[in-house]
């Protein structure tokens, strides 16, 4: 039996403070583009069936109880407890917090709190660029602002995350760009931009991923879901960044997940996690895993939930990995292929000691 030892979740968000109505409920469960269509549910699929299965026993119910009346729990409890109940029942110890998202979700201090845990805040590069420019008047004051407002969120924070690729694809050029490309880049940004607009230029993307690299900071790279999103595209930028100090980790492969460990396998700097594709593969979570495994050396993989809104999506998150790395582990022990000793050191790795190496988080 492997065991897992605390879990460090090295990317998630906030939970919602709000009662959920079922409806509301599914759409966070769902985390897709709409609704689900006429006549079916969320709750039917893999992550549906992962929340009744891990979650119900945590608010005192049997598991696989019907929707309904899980739901009918949860706001019994109220969104306060029925909340500190499942974190606290779902082995994380340590959170680190993107808090660039707008819903109203809880901050790294509140979701400690309720978790009796650690929680560390995670910057989000390109909300912190646009909150700059909300309150600079000139392209000067801006991008001089920007590079104090990174350097000081720096002192802060575990990390900068970007969504530059979600935004703008991974096509970026890797090189920094050049002052006078930036200026222009600045100036057309600023003067075309209403309070609140979101940055989507690719010569401030890659600006700012540039100011992030020469903080040291860990720099976490997320990038869209469907099209043009092989992060084989990022080997360049890993190229250019190596030897620069910084770690680069690369979040939410799947279904890339092989190419991502295999960039973390060829480049020093580079680590790579699956995030919430164990929750979206549910009982087929095992398999997924086991690709994971299969490229870079243990030492550069990464557990995280990438959880956002639902507490239960923390709970699934951590559950189908534990699940999934006993068992994938546990049966290349019993072929002979691997030692119990070795099995529990890898584990140990994944689930928390490469984040709080990578991270600077100091021992358990």
């Amino acid at each position: 039996m492997i065991e897992t030892p605390s879990l460090v979740d090295q990317y998630c968000h906030g939970v919602l403070r709000t009662e959920l109505g079922l409806g509301t409920f599914e759409a966070h469960l769902g985390r897709g583009e709409g609704p689900p269509a006429p006549g079916t549910t969320f709750f039917d699929t893999q992550t549906g069936f992962a929340v009744r299965r891990w979650c119900p026993p945590l608010l005192g119910l049997e598991p696989h109880c019907p929707p309904a009346r899980y739901l009918a729990r949860r706001r019994e409890l109220g969104v306060v407890e029925a909340g500190r109940r499942l974190l606290r029942g779902s082995g994380i110890t340590t959170y680190l917090v993107d808090t660039g998202l707008a819903d109203d979700l809880t901050g790294p201090a509140e979701l400690a709190a309720a978790a009796q845990g650690d929680a560390h805040e995670i910057v989000r590069l390109e909300l912190l660029a646009e909150q700059v420019a909300d309150t600079s008047g000139t392209v000067d004051s801006f991008l001089a602002n920007l590079a104090e407002s990174v350097h000081a969120a720096a002192s802060c924070a575990v990390a900068f995350t970007s969504v530059a690729g979600v935004r703008h694809g991974l096509t970026l050029a890797p090189q920094p760009p050049g002052p006078g490309e930036v200026r222009g880049a600045a100036g057309r940004w600023l003067a075309g931009r209403q309070v609140g607009g979101a940055l989507t230029d690719p010569v401030l993307l890659r600006h700012l991923l540039w100011i992030a690299i020469a903080t040291g900071r860990p720099l976490q790279l997320r990038w869209g879901h469907l099209d043009h999103t092989d992060p084989v595209a990022l080997a360049e930028f890993a190229r250019a960044t190596a030897g620069l100090g910084t770690n680069v980790v690369l979040l939410h492969g799947y279904p890339y997940h092989r190419h991502a460990a295999h960039l973390a396998g060829v480049f020093p700097h580079v680590y790579a996690d699956l995030g919430p594709a164990l929750s979206r593969t549910g009982a087929r979570a095992a398999g997924l895993l086991a690709e994971f495994l299969e490229l870079a050396p243990f030492g550069k993989l990464l557990f995280s939930t990438g959880a956002q809104g639902l507490p239960e999506l923390h709970v699934v998150g951590a559950r189908l990995f534990r699940q999934a790395l006993g068992r994938v582990l546990g049966e290349w022990v019993a072929d002979g292929a691997w030692s119990l000793g070795d099995a529990q050191r890898v584990a140990g790795m994944i689930a928390s000691g490469t984040a709080r190496r990578v991270y600077g988080l100091g021992a358990a």
